[in-house]
């Protein structure tokens, strides 16, 4: 993986642009610390740093191709998993590549097919092309939106970037933040409305979706979206086409010219990857590393519930020695928890999920020393029904965020004379039916059909797409490349249209899965209980985040937060008994949340955030 930027204005030449590119690039140099690399040519100026995994020798960028006179620049960050298809395809059309960079085989994609190509290529990706003839760029972010992309738009001025960060680095751009973000920040997040970020006129570009940028002016477009279609398989014949796909995507997805390894929590999803990966790698004549992380203190101090039946450790080890994996154990203090914090805010570039992202970023800087590329199982639980928001219909139809806690209760957190300038149930209504309405339906489908589909694309466009940007976020500020099977697009197609009655089978989370895992794994790891992804029980935790959050937030009186927050609201927080209101699902609880308001104020201060509300 990767970083991109770029500055295209079409009232000077991109040469005035070459010391302020060159920042930006620096400022991302964490997502590409083998190589960098920058041009400007006519009213673009783009820039590229390398995290080298495929094609080592012969990937560099910025890349230029020429074409039948016509010459082309690519800067691309992700990775394609059926590159040899797509290149068999280009020679067809005599289209011929000079190597088999993944980078090239784009590029001329995007030469032969235009802003088609992205209905031929498979992968993770965000890249933007200049095409000098036409003086225009080319930008797109992969179907899931699994790889980030940044932009703004000021003044006729396009800037973006894989990471804000670097949109920052241009002094055209204002960190600001008004009444949306104040509704995003209260109401939505740590997840965000599709498109939308924390800061004033930066924007993410959407899943798939494309942006095309000229002397005409800006034009964003959507390339692929997720399609009801009549499921027409049987009960037998679905598992063995689930079990076909998520075999097929792991093992594509295990190409690489450095060493790989899988995260193994013990759970169904990652010890899948890992079984399937385990298997290629002895055919190989291989051993397959695999990684895990825990906590200090928790073999006696976790506490069983709903969410969390039980710990990972004995899961780990029973699916380590099924596969033969060569497995480490990454075990975390409640001091280092809180020491990262303010690193998980500069990974992000927004106040995020507290421990559970600084674990993330800590256990990635252990996998990082062994190996420079890892399959993880985010998106399992979204496409087939992992989350007990799909199992019970009280969590499904009452229009609301199901994860996203009490809004009277975040309100209460607000200063009066500032909850009275914005509507914060209205906007967040209009973010829940935005993408809820967006859910394709059949004239067939049932109410609960419909009801569960809706609840599918609030899980892709809300949970899932805030779990992967804290899984890119946290491990590239590490330089680990992170890859996701279950987010292939195909097989994410294909989940939506299986019926509830088989994906649930046995009256189970992801029980169509679980069937189609039947022989990979153990059947007591199959038969598991869904459990989230680990957080620490150590009571110290809880006592170490509020004493610094009296330091460095309640004894501040002139903390920037205390414009938005009201400050004895913040201090009744930190007072057992703790509330049990949860602010984020299952992953965010009160230590959580007082962690991650000890990340609002810090973002507040180190971003320079100027607040206007």
């Amino acid at each position: 993986m990767c970083s991109i930027c770029g500055i295209i204005n079409y009232n000077y030449p991109s040469v005035e642009n070459s010391e302020i590119i060159n920042l930006m690039n620096n400022t991302q140099s964490h997502r590409g610390p083998d190589a960098s690399g920058t041009i400007c040519v006519q009213n673009a100026a783009l820039g590229h740093r390398r995290l080298s995994i495929i094609d080592i020798r012969g990937g560099n960028q910025p890349m230029l191709v020429t074409y039948k006179s016509k010459t082309y620049v690519i800067i691309y960050n992700g990775e394609l998993y059926n590159t040899p298809t797509v290149r068999r395809k280009l020679i067809a059309e005599g289209n011929i590549p000079d190597s088999t960079s993944d980078t090239e085989i784009l590029l001329r994609s995007y030469i032969q097919w235009g802003s088609e190509c992205l209905n031929v290529i498979n992968g993770i990706f965000a890249f933007a092309i200049w095409d000098t003839q036409k003086e225009e760029i080319f930008i797109a972010r992969d179907n899931l939106g699994v790889k980030p992309l940044f932009y703004s738009l000021d003044n006729g001025e396009l800037v973006f970037a894989s990471e804000i960060k670097g949109i920052l680095k241009n002094p055209i751009i204002k960190p600001q933040f008004g009444k949306n973000q104040l509704c995003e920040l209260i109401g939505i997040s740590p997840a965000r409305t599709p498109g939308k970020t924390l800061f004033n006129n930066i924007f993410e570009l959407k899943r798939g979706h494309y942006l095309e940028f000229s002397k005409s002016g800006v034009s964003i477009k959507k390339y692929w979206d997720i399609n009801a279609v009549e499921h027409k398989e049987n009960f037998q014949d679905t598992i063995a086409h689930v079990r076909y796909m998520v075999n097929d995507s792991i093992e594509r997805q295990l190409v690489s010219d450095v060493e790989l390894g899988c995260f193994l929590s013990g759970g169904l999803d990652s010890s899948i990857i890992s079984a399937i990966a385990s298997n290629k790698y002895k055919k190989e004549g291989k051993q397959l590393k695999t990684f895990s992380v825990d906590f200090v203190g928790n073999t006696k101090n976790f506490k069983p519930s709903i969410f969390q039946p039980d710990a990972d450790a004995n899961w780990i080890n029973t699916v380590r020695d099924y596969i033969d994996s060569e497995h480490r154990d990454t075990v975390l203090s409640s001091e280092s928890l809180i020491d990262s914090l303010a690193d998980g805010v500069r990974a992000r570039d927004l106040p995020g999920m507290a421990d559970i992202d600084t674990s993330l970023l800590k256990f990635c800087k252990e996998v990082k020393k062994h190996v420079k590329v890892a399959l993880s199982g985010e998106c399992a639980d979204e496409i087939f029904g992992g989350y007990p928001w799909y199992h019970n219909p009280s969590l499904y139809e009452n229009g609301i965020f199901p994860w996203g806690g009490d809004l009277d209760f975040r309100k209460s957190l607000i200063k009066e004379d500032v909850i009275k300038k914005i509507n914060l149930e209205s906007y967040v209504k209009q973010s829940y039916d935005m993408c809820s309405d967006s859910a394709s339906i059949l004239d067939s489908d049932s109410e609960d059909e419909i009801a569960r589909r809706k609840m599918f694309m609030l899980n892709i466009d809300y949970f899932m797409a805030n779990l992967l940007e804290r899984k890119d976020r946290m491990s590239m500020a590490c330089g680990l490349e992170v890859r996701v099977p279950f987010c292939d697009y195909k097989l994410v197609e294909y989940a939506y249209n299986i019926p509830w009655d088989i994906k649930s089978l046995d009256n189970r989370e992801k029980g169509v899965l679980r069937k189609a895992a039947n022989g990979w794994l153990p059947q007591s790891v199959i038969e598991r209980k869904k459990s989230p992804y680990p957080k620490t029980f150590d009571p110290k935790y809880t006592k170490l985040v509020i004493d610094m959050f009296k330091v460095d937030v309640l004894n501040k009186p002139d903390a920037k937060i205390f414009k938005i927050f009201d400050k004895k609201a913040l201090q009744r927080l930190i007072k057992p008994p703790y509330s049990e209101k949860p602010w984020f699902g299952q992953l965010m609880a009160t230590p959580q949340l007082i962690a991650f308001l000890w990340q609002v104020s810090f973002w507040f201060e180190e971003y320079d955030i100027e607040i206007n509300i």
